[in-house]
């Protein structure tokens, strides 16, 4: 029976640690996301979105869908270093929905010269090819 509950034992602490990481790898690429935005490079942003077709981003114009589409319309509203600003994300809930999902809800605030911004969003992670990708992204 001892060896039981140390098996048992053993089995929820790796998941534990397992989902713990993936919420840390998860975050790190939010982080990643704000340095490449507060250095202006919206190419190196979009790194952390799905390149795909089936990407989803929905605005406040409605819904875009596709990775080169989210690209142009970054490129088109943030057209250079004053239009974006820096970038700071406030994370109010993230949580796996799926052992290869998490869901992001935040804040985000654009400091810039021009007038800043702010909203909610709210982003939907899938683990593609061992990367935490962005496969959904609602931002209002």
């Amino acid at each position: 029976m001892m060896k039981f509950g140390t098996i048992l034992f053993i089995i929820l602490t790796s998941q534990c640690l397992h989902a713990q990481s993936d919420r840390e790898a998860v975050l790190k690429v939010l982080n990643d996301q704000s340095v490449c935005w507060n250095a202006g490079d919206i190419d190196c942003f979009m790194e952390s979105y799905w390149n795909s077709d089936s990407l989803m981003f929905i605005g406040s114009n409605g819904i875009t869908y596709g990775w080169q589409a989210t690209m142009n319309r970054y490129k088109k509203v943030y057209p250079n270093n004053e239009a974006m600003g820096e970038l700071i994300f406030t994370i109010l809930e993230a949580k796996a929905i799926a052992t290869d999902s998490y869901l992001i809800v935040g804040r985000f605030y654009l400091k810039r010269v021009i007038g800043d911004l702010d909203g909610i969003f709210t982003l939907v992670f899938n683990k593609i090819n061992g990367n935490w990708l962005i496969i959904s992204d609602h931002t209002g």
